[in-house]
């Protein structure tokens, strides 16, 4: 009986749902019909019905921006000005400094990887008639979340002692190699580079779907044509098919960096941030959960922004460009 009520009760609520949407949009096409001449009525529908989701953008998105924003220039507890001393205190801070850097690290190796790997994955599968079956198992960790992801590499990296059984897939395998296991997520020297694996292995097949569709709109003609002309493998590869998906690369990269630039779910469920490994926003967790400083951590929300809003504009510039081109 609780599980017939529970369906019960969703059921209801997707009718609810489903029907205040249909029935408010009707309501208000019916209004401005009856209200506004004929017209006029094509130029105010349009942000009649956009007046709902920019509402809701607006008290979930503009105004926690703009209070953000606003806290970033108080104290911890958000009650007495300090115009830009967090800011100050941030660009100082030897820890935020170690955030800054791994991020550096994780921009550079996840993105040139990651991108990489996906394109010459997209271009070798093309060529092969079981290209499905490869593409398929690349593809298979975006079904996994960054959470789950990275439980299953906790285990991979497990360390035990030397003297003990290994759990951990690569310490197992060390060991029977006759080496001695390696703590993959305590060595400072290994542990960023550690969980920077996990973020390729999980964006790889985004990389490769996007570009593998960018390698197939090439058309055949040119590809052949190149070819008659005596140029190598290597050089359609890099005179003929990346300049013509340039525009698709920069789409790709730039999404991965707007993904790698708010990177935290890896970080804390494999090592909190310690051992060096802190990132930007898992700084910005402790800040303001952990140490309840308001300020600090909406300073660093706020340096956050900044830092993927060139992103974001270069990706919508992309878009308008090849819009314009279609």
């Amino acid at each position: 009986m609780p599980v017939f009520a529970r369906i019960l009760s969703a059921a209801i609520a997707i009718l609810i749902g489903c029907g205040g949407v249909i029935g408010l949009f009707y309501l208000a096409n019916l209004a401005v019909e009856r209200v506004f001449p004929s017209r006029r009525q094509t130029q105010i529908l349009p942000w009649v019905y956009l007046a709902p989701a920019a509402l809701v953008l607006t008290a979930y998105l503009a105004l926690p921006t703009v209070l953000t924003v606003y806290i970033s220039f108080f104290d911890r507890r958000s009650q007495n000005l300090v115009g830009l001393a967090n800011y100050i205190d941030l660009f100082t801070d030897k820890v935020m400094w170690e955030a800054f850097r791994n991020n550096m690290l994780w921009l550079v190796l996840v993105t040139g990887i990651s991108v990489s790997l996906g394109l010459v994955i997209a271009v070798l599968a093309d060529r092969v008639q079981y290209e499905q079956v490869p593409k398929t198992l690349i593809f298979l960790p975006m079904a996994i979340s960054f959470v789950g992801a990275s439980v299953i590499w906790r285990f991979i990296y497990d360390y035990r002692p030397a003297d003990t059984a290994q759990i951990g897939l690569l310490n197992a395998v060390m060991v029977s190699l006759g080496f001695e296991p390696v703590g993959w997520l305590v060595e400072r020297s290994i542990n960023n580079f550690a969980l920077i694996a996990i973020m390729i292995w999980l964006q790889t097949g985004f990389c490769m779907v996007l570009l593998s569709a960018a390698v197939k709109g090439i058309p055949q003609e040119i590809i052949e044509a190149a070819r008659m002309d005596g140029a190598s493998e290597a050089q359609i590869f890099w005179r003929v098919i990346i300049p013509m998906i340039r525009s698709t690369l920069v789409v790709v990269a730039t999404t991965v960096i707007i993904l790698v630039l708010k990177v935290f779910d890896i970080v804390f469920v494999m090592t909190a941030g310690n051992q060096g490994t802190e990132v930007i926003a898992s700084r910005m967790i402790k800040e303001m959960f952990n140490f309840r400083d308001y300020g600090r951590g909406s300073a660093i929300a706020v340096i956050l922004l900044l830092a993927i809003i060139p992103v974001m504009v270069t990706n919508i510039r992309r878009f308008r460009e090849q819009e314009a081109l279609r």
